[in-house]
């Protein structure tokens, strides 16, 4: 009887992908980011170990919010004190915080704990076409 495989961290190479957020939806692009990010996309895929690639997307401001989202979707944030809570609707968030609003769709879909913030960091978010990362020759991802 074969053995189920269990890749080790010293195996894991890493690719570099870009994904060109410019006219898709927010959800959808935040999934592709996140499957990545967590190496399920690998034959190789070990759910204990961090065997994923590294994402940049590209034109975070062009995202596209399906339905009446951009209204009635809120994000919340408290500052700890009495009162501190702050609200920002969809349409507030995508206008003057594109790159934390794609950052926070991918992070709600990576694993809470240790592991999850570990994978979190190999997303890098840009709100332009242009980005730091030419050296690593990073691959396109299609549509």
């Amino acid at each position: 009887m074969k053995n189920t495989y269990m890749q080790k961290k010293e195996e894991i190479v890493r690719n570099w992908y870009v994904i060109d957020a410019a006219n898709l939806p927010l959800g959808r692009v935040a999934t592709k980011a996140a499957m990545i990010l967590m190496g399920k996309n690998k034959p190789t895929y070990t759910p204990h170990v961090d065997c994923g690639d590294n994402v940049i997307i590209i034109n975070a401001s062009k995202i596209v919010l399906t339905g009446n989202k951009i209204n009635d979707k809120i994000y919340y944030d408290h500052s700890g004190y009495t009162g501190g809570l702050r609200e920002r609707t969809a349409k507030v968030m995508k206008e003057n915080y594109p790159v934390e609003m794609m950052e926070r769709a991918v992070k709600g879909m990576l694993p809470k704990g240790r592991l999850g913030r570990q994978m979190y960091k190999k997303l890098f978010v840009y709100e332009g076409e242009t980005h730091p990362h030419a050296a690593q020759k990073p691959v396109a991802l299609d549509k």
